[in-house]
């Protein structure tokens, strides 16, 4: 086997590892007009870090309204006022459970199936 026909060899080896390994990761299978089928890799989303971060935010949404729906206004705000007194990190955690329009809201709505 000559030196040219090895490289060949080596590329065309390459390039079925390559389509190997993003076919181990998933694939759909099509067929083409002349009846052949072919397999392609799946592509990948990334929306799996969105999707992530929506649920999160989700959750402190609907947590910071059943506890300003079990507290009440007046106690909610008390406990979020002596968070902002506190050290930085009680800060931050303060400045986030501010009640906002969509606490308020959510609360709201917790408190009339609620009663």
């Amino acid at each position: 086997m000559s030196a040219y026909q090895f490289d060949e060899f080596e590329r065309r080896m390459r390039r079925i590892n390559r389509r190997h390994s993003k076919l181990s990761h998933g694939f759909v299978t099509q067929v083409t007009d002349d009846g052949l089928v072919v397999a392609k890799p799946r592509r990948r989303r990334g929306y799996a870090l969105l999707r992530g971060i929506y649920l999160l935010l989700l959750v402190i949404f609907i947590f910071k309204g059943f506890l300003h729906a079990n507290l009440g206004p007046l106690a909610y705000q008390e406990r979020v006022d002596s968070l902002m007194g506190g050290n930085v990190i009680e800060q931050v955690g303060g400045f986030a459970m501010m009640a906002d329009p969509v606490t308020l809201w959510l609360s709201g709505t917790i408190s009339s199936l609620v009663r």
